[in-house]
């Protein structure tokens, strides 16, 4: 079970009320709301082996040197040589450093990789696995990893937890008409406003997945429209349009599956109990430290 970190403590900070706070009256509502999160997913999917995957680099550079508008609004302070510093709100920015305290206490790994975001950990660990993997999160562009041939599921959240979506190939056919193989195409002229990419000018998800079941990929689509074959007047002069975009959006939407993260010694173990029971005091962790405990140690 790999889990996109940030896309789950957002949630979390969201979701559960800052009146959660710790004995210093630092809110602590994103960390028991995460382990309450990992209690719950490790319980109902019984994974044997669990990652934190981890944004070490949030937004690359290199993915704003080809589409300088990725993710740009969620910038609030231009870093030169290192990271930009993302929009966080501040209750949950303090949250960060304990999370990664509870984490290890908890024995789960956090995987990072430099220069590059989780998803891209999360694309690399995924297709290097030789055990079937289970993908959770609330990021859509990560439905191109879904491959029923190698057990890759992705867990969606973004219906909340009460209603996790178990996504497969025949989910990803039947709600939007393409394969995963060809999701990242589709994202790549549907657009997505939240990561900063404008997609194709009056191309929605219907047309590009329609685009998509006549001529395969996107390579196909921009050779139809070359050739002004297979597609109307209108669609053809929008992917014509695009043609800069086009040319480079792929490399920013695909996931990178071929980072080398060494060994990570992933299984899940029992937790140390005098570890999480000091920073469940610490903290006021209370239930949920217990939870997450106790659907580790049922998994070891």
């Amino acid at each position: 079970m790999l889990l996109d970190t940030a896309s789950l403590y957002f949630r979390a900070f969201h979701g559960v009320p800052d009146t959660v706070k710790a004995p210093d009256g630092r809110p602590v509502n994103a960390v028991r709301g995460l382990l309450d999160m990992i209690a719950k997913l490790v319980t109902t999917y019984e994974p044997t082996h669990l990652v934190a995957c981890w944004d070490d680099d949030w937004r690359p550079q290199w993915r704003v040197d080809l589409i300088p508008s990725y993710k740009a609004h969620r910038v609030v302070e231009v870093v030169e040589d290192a990271p930009d510093v993302e929009e966080v709100p501040d209750p949950l920015e303090a949250q960060v450093p304990i999370i990664r305290e509870a984490l290890a206490a908890l024995g789960i790994p956090v995987v990072g990789a430099p220069e590059h975001e989780a998803d891209d950990v999360i694309g690399s660990l995924a297709t290097q696995s030789d055990i079937p993997v289970d993908v959770v999160t609330g990021d859509r562009d990560l439905f191109q990893l879904v491959d029923d041939t190698r057990g890759v599921r992705v867990i969606y959240t973004g219906r909340g937890m009460s209603n996790l979506e178990v996504l497969t190939e025949e989910t990803i056919v039947a709600k939007y008409g393409i394969r995963p193989d060809q999701y990242a195409d589709f994202a790549v002229m549907r657009g997505d406003a939240s990561d900063g990419l404008p997609g194709v000018a009056g191309v929605g998800e219907k047309t590009a997945a329609t685009l998509l079941a006549a001529h395969g990929d996107l390579a196909g689509i921009i050779a139809a429209a070359a050739a002004g074959e297979g597609m109307s007047a209108g669609v053809r002069n929008k992917i014509v349009a695009a043609a800069d975009y086009l040319a480079v959006a792929p490399t920013v939407v695909e996931v990178v599956r071929t980072l080398d993260l060494g060994p990570v010694d992933a299984r899940i173990t029992a937790p140390d109990a005098d570890a999480v029971d000091a920073l469940a005091a610490q903290w006021s962790l209370g239930s949920s430290a217990e939870r997450a405990d106790a659907a580790l140690r049922a998994r070891a």
